[in-house]
């Protein structure tokens, strides 16, 4: 398996955004797409895509949060074609809600941005460590490098893969498997879909998937993009918090 040239594919989150767009940035003939999504008609349209491109694609309708069902179905494609690339994608980000059903919908978004990432690398690290090869994505956002009181439920779950991520790589790299974070800004999809403000340097998904490929293919550390919001988050992060704290007072609100 060569980083520039990987067979098999896995990708969470693959019927709209950033996953739709990754999975017909690899398309080609000769490679196999393994494809999640919660939508089977949008699943459905993004596999018939793939296919006219040549790339063999395998589909699955499924919960990420199911840790179970997830371990029992990865396994399973493992098993049947070793994976080469594994895209922890999959996320959420609930939309404005009343504070009667905010607890519901914060433990929803750290079930799917959190525990579905764990629930789609854990089952197949130990296999790519025997296997002496493999790599792993984890999107993270670019929110990530500081608690935004709009979404500090998204902020923190994004937060949480990047550290995992950044702490996992080193680790990882011992036994020849490499890990990128992925740490995208505004990009077109169904979650920036609901947004009704501002939303700066904003991105087409078939772009962003470009960026993705050429950086896990050079297997940078973080692939963090576009590179003003990507500074404008850092310098954000490395401001006393008081400071950061005046500056986000009147930031939007999502959840």
């Amino acid at each position: 398996m060569s980083l520039t040239k990987p067979r098999h594919i896995l990708i969470t989150g693959g019927s709209s955004g950033i996953g739709k767009a990754l999975a017909l940035e690899y398309a080609a003939p000769g490679i196999r797409l393994t494809l999640t999504g919660r939508d089977a008609e949008r699943l459905s349209d993004t596999a018939k895509s793939c296919e006219s491109m040549g790339a063999e694609v395998a589909t699955k309708v499924i919960d990420v949060a199911d840790r179970f069902a997830m371990a029992d179905w990865l396994t399973k494609q493992d098993d049947a074609y070793p994976l080469d690339l594994v895209i922890a994608n999959a996320g959420v980000s609930m939309g404005t809600s009343s504070e009667k059903d905010n607890d519901e919908k914060v433990r929803d978004i750290f079930a799917v941005n959190l525990a579905g990432v764990l629930n789609t690398i854990h089952p197949l690290i130990d296999r790519m460590k025997e296997r002496g090869k493999g790599q792993i994505a984890l999107v993270a956002s670019i929110a990530a490098f500081r608690g935004l009181p709009g979404s500090p439920a998204y902020t923190a779950s994004k937060a949480a893969v990047k550290a995992y991520g950044e702490g996992l790589r080193p680790r990882l790299a011992r036994h020849g498997i490499s890990l990128s974070v992925v740490l995208p800004g505004f990009v077109r999809s169904r979650i920036t879909d609901q947004n009704t403000f501002p939303m700066p340097f904003f991105m087409e998904a078939d772009k962003a998937a470009r960026i993705i490929h050429k950086g896990l293919a050079k297997n940078k550390a973080r692939i963090a993009f576009p590179w003003p919001t990507h500074f404008s988050m850092w310098l954000l992060s490395a401001l006393p918090a008081a400071w950061g704290d005046i500056l986000l007072s009147k930031s939007p609100k999502k959840e």
